[in-house]
């Protein structure tokens, strides 16, 4: 039995990559901005309080805080239940709608982030930008 490698195969395993990498993407960069002292101060103004308290210690338990977490997980969350909606989506109305919600999420998500004037609008827009990864 031999196995030929075609082009539709490179392509698939290219678009899996390329969803792999941007749910790698968006775990960084959500990461890097919960540490950023202008987003604790407009989102989170305890943590940023506590964190300038405890200027010279270890990050450890600074950033201890429900919100927080929450902003942070809602990247595993979404990702669980989009997976179950992509399935019944593509499976009834096909890969290109799928496609379709996917992409129509992200840019919805990253919206609202965009204009976030408060946490539940940075919560909100994060699943439906995990969503759409």
């Amino acid at each position: 039995m031999s196995l030929k490698i075609t082009n539709y195969f490179i392509f698939a395993c290219l678009v899996a990559a390329t969803g792999g990498s941007l749910f790698g993407y968006d775990l960084g960069v959500s990461g890097g901005v919960t540490s950023m002292d202008d987003f604790l101060k407009e989102f989170f103004p305890k943590i940023y309080r506590r964190k300038q308290a405890h200027l010279h210690e270890t990050d450890y338990c600074k950033y201890d805080n429900q919100l927080l977490t929450l902003f942070t997980c809602s990247l595993y969350f979404a990702g669980l239940l989009s997976t179950f909606g992509a399935s019944y989506v593509t499976r009834n109305k096909g890969r290109r709608a799928s496609i379709l919600v996917g992409a129509v999420s992200f840019f919805l998500g990253g919206a609202i982030i965009a204009g976030a004037v408060n946490v539940t609008m940075l919560i909100t827009g994060r699943i439906l930008l995990d969503a759409g990864i």
